[in-house]
């Protein structure tokens, strides 16, 4: 079973660093071009120039993760960073709109040291999703120069009991030590709690809750395989230290029977399909689909705009072209002897129902993918609007339900792995909040 442990936070100190909603961040793999201009311009302290360092003029591949292990020790030493006095759990709220409705959430996690293990039989901790080198080498490159974990991977857990729950909103019904908010409206506030005070019972309630069955990663795949591989690398190297804190990786856990979780769609734009490939598409789809036409955009968008109005795994999708759109509903006997091998879970997603209909009906397989054909966004108007204007040779636009929270563990729990951007977890946890250490 999964071990979870407290541990010394680096936290930036406001008496230095400044005010804190100036030097967090989103995790790197949110962050484009324009948007990493604007955080480095917000504060020579913000986090971005540790997890995602600038790269300079005549870079040799290694000087700008050693750039951002310098200025970690920088800000180590003159108290932009300090280390909490006792090993602690960090509770964590983050409170947010959810996107294309009125309706507000407030989702309570917390962060905590997982021992690593290897993804297998057995294992504590079951990835759904697959993960792609470059991005991996690159986190591997940094954690190398930092020996930190700059943000956490999520991890999700069931507590049907609910006695995690409330250990998290007691603990939440007091001053929170961290209290930003982020460029999204969404506030995030943090309470660090030793094992051994006054919420005791509850830290032991968290602990053990989140350890007692397996963990699902939600998200930072990519995070966890380059902790391994960093772990594995300090094994070889290390003289006889016993439980390294490198056998451990930074996890938010989140609790997933007693709250409303949001995951939002990544819908799909097929590109460089023709004229003739999106008629070819149009006239077999009822082969696989029954097909509603639908009289305009703007009622497409309506009915694909809110997360909450479908409930997700129902085999929905909105379709646009430059010919006009249509809501299409799988009829699951027609795609039963083409869906790929694995367990029920992975063969019932909407996900994998698309991309079969995709490589079934246009030939757009796992290569065509991987070679560019699809392009992803969370928007459905910029979906949209990319096959009006026929960007970058966009053709035919998907529209997707968001994938049920339960259907993600059970496809872990079945030992199988989702096609890529199958999910995306809202609000993403603010990188700086929480820093680990290696070290205890």
């Amino acid at each position: 079973m999964p071990e979870i442990r407290p541990f010394r936070a680096l936290r930036f100190d406001p008496k230095v660093a400044g005010d804190l909603d100036a030097v967090i961040c989103p995790p790197y793999d949110v962050i484009g071009p324009e948007l990493h201009e604007q955080l480095l311009r917000r504060s020579p302290r913000n986090a971005v120039r540790i997890d995602l360092p600038e790269a300079q003029p005549r870079d040799e591949p290694e000087d700008r993760y050693r750039r951002a292990g310098k200025l970690l020790t920088e800000w180590r030493a003159d108290g932009t960073l300090h280390k909490d006095r006792y090993p602690c759990i960090y509770v964590y709220e983050q409170s947010y709109a959810v996107p294309g409705t009125r309706r507000h959430r407030t989702q309570l996690g917390f962060f905590g040291r997982l021992k690593l293990e290897t993804f297998g039989p057995g294992a504590g901790v079951l990835p759904h999703e697959r993960t792609l080198s470059a991005p991996k080498e690159d986190r591997y490159r940094l954690m190398k120069a930092t020996s930190v974990n700059t943000s956490p991977v999520v991890g999700l857990y069931a507590d049907r009991r609910g006695a995690s729950v409330r250990a998290m909103r007691a603990i939440a019904a007091t001053p929170p030590d961290i209290d930003v908010t982020d460029d999204d409206g969404v506030r995030h506030r943090v309470w660090a709690v030793t094992a051994n005070g006054p919420f005791a019972d509850q830290v032991h309630d968290l602990l053990a809750a989140a350890g007692r069955e397996p963990i699902t990663i939600a998200d930072g795949h990519h995070r966890y395989e380059t902790a391994i591989r960093y772990r594995d690398e300090r094994h070889a190297n290390r003289t006889g230290e016993a439980d390294p804190a490198s056998d451990y990786v930074l996890m938010l856990f989140l609790e997933t029977t007693r709250q409303k979780l949001t995951v939002l769609p990544t819908h799909r734009i097929v590109r460089d399909l023709g004229d003739a490939g999106v008629a070819t598409f149009l006239s077999r789809a009822p082969e696989l689909f029954d097909v509603e036409p639908v009289d305009g955009r703007a009622r497409l968008e309506a009915a694909f705009a809110s997360v909450d109005r479908s409930p997700g795994g129902e085999g929905r999708f909105g379709l646009w072209t430059r010919q006009g759109g249509a809501v299409l509903r799988a009829r699951r006997d027609a795609f039963a002897r083409f869906l790929p091998p694995g367990g029920a879970a992975l063969r019932r997603l909407d996900v994998t129902l698309l991309q079969t209909a995709l490589d079934r009906l246009s030939r757009i397989d796992r290569e065509a993918i991987a070679a560019g054909r699809l392009a992803y966004t969370k928007s459905v108007r910029e979906a949209l609007d990319w096959v009006d204007g026929a960007h970058e040779g966009a053709d035919m636009a998907f529209l997707l339900d968001p994938t049920p929270v339960a259907e993600i563990a059970a496809v872990a729990t079945d030992g199988d792995v989702m096609p890529q951007k199958s999910t995306y977890f809202y609000p993403k946890a603010l990188t700086g909040l929480i820093i680990n250490p290696h070290e205890w």
